[in-house]
């Protein structure tokens, strides 16, 4: 049985992996600094199972190795990852990217484990082409509101096959689609979570432009399997993992509207700086290389979290 760290464990993926490890039988250590992970969440978790351990440190500092020596396997989730929250921290989300990742690599390599980096897809920038390949290199604004979190995602992936050439790091790379489910923090800025909670609420559910720019939104337990398939295989990637059928932002929040039966108006705003026209991931390598592709009907896992949020809203 093998110990799991989790660096940004507190966040919504970490904690879902967490959960997802633990029903395999390994051990999980949870790294977080709590600047938008959830520390009474991690504290819940860790309250109902002894499997789990908690520990507050910031990735940008060192991490001693003779601390971690228990650890086998290292996933790095640790950064910010909504638009308004690395928006609002571009430079801690900078350092967490690139320093942080040093660091666990640093740590990955010291303790000869694998290492997986948790990418996005948001290296592809504001896309030219659709769907979108690994081999895609991107269309990425170095100097724009979302580069600090587009561009330190992008150092973090050469850092992993940087470290794997020169020093024979095991490290992996999956790049991850948008994704939802129960859980995530009502407050968590993105589309799902604000059209969501607005709808329970009766408040108006704000589109960017438009409204036709498109995302594919994977269900959080399918994209956890991706994760942990790859993190079992012989793949070092980048692999795309995501869901591959596109809906407009328009028809998302009417949506959301009809499975909430809400009352909310559909307001439109302008278009923010950089913001991708389309994003739907090609997953061909995935189904090659891992055997996995989504499960879950969109429909059905989007009514699981329209529960989940209304139960922890009390509404």
């Amino acid at each position: 049985m093998s110990n799991a760290l989790i660096a940004g464990g507190a966040g919504f993926l970490g904690l879902s992996l967490a959960k997802a490890l633990r029903r395999q039988g390994h051990q999980v250590t949870i790294l977080d600094n709590f600047v938008t992970g959830s520390k009474a969440e991690a504290e819940k978790l860790i309250a109902n199972d002894p499997g789990v351990t908690l520990l507050r440190h910031d990735v940008t500092l060192p991490l001693p190795t003779d601390e971690f020596l228990d650890i086998s396997y290292i996933y790095n989730f640790a950064c910010p990852a909504s638009p308004p929250q690395y928006q609002k921290y571009p430079l801690r989300t900078l350092k967490t990217s690139i320093l942080g990742c040093i660091n666990l690599l640093d740590l990955a390599e010291n303790l000869k484990i694998p290492y997986l980096f948790a990418s996005t897809s948001e290296i592809y920038g504001d896309p030219l082409i659709s769907p979108q390949k690994e081999s895609y290199w991107g269309n990425v604004n170095p100097i724009g509101i979302r580069a600090c979190y587009d561009e330190g995602k992008r150092v973090g992936e050469t850092l992993v096959m940087d470290y794997g050439r020169e020093r024979n790091v095991q490290g992996k790379i999956c790049r991850i689609f948008n994704t939802f489910g129960p859980g995530m923090d009502l407050n968590d800025g993105r589309v799902m979570s604000n059209y969501i909670r607005n709808a329970l609420q009766g408040l108006p559910l704000e589109v960017n432009g438009d409204g036709m720019q498109t995302r594919s939104f994977c269900y959080v337990d399918d994209l956890i399997e991706g994760i942990l398939s790859l993190a079992s295989s012989d793949c070092t990637g980048p692999i795309n993992l995501g869901n591959t059928v596109p809906i407009t932002m328009l028809d998302l929040a009417k949506e959301v509207i009809e499975k909430t039966q809400s009352n909310s108006q559909i307001i439109f705003n302008e278009l923010p700086g950089d913001d991708p026209k389309q994003r739907e991931p090609d997953i061909s390598l995935a189904k090659e290389l891992l055997g996995w592709e989504p499960r879950t009907v969109y429909s059905h896992g989007i009514e699981k979290m329209i529960e989940d949020f209304r139960f922890r809203m009390a509404v």
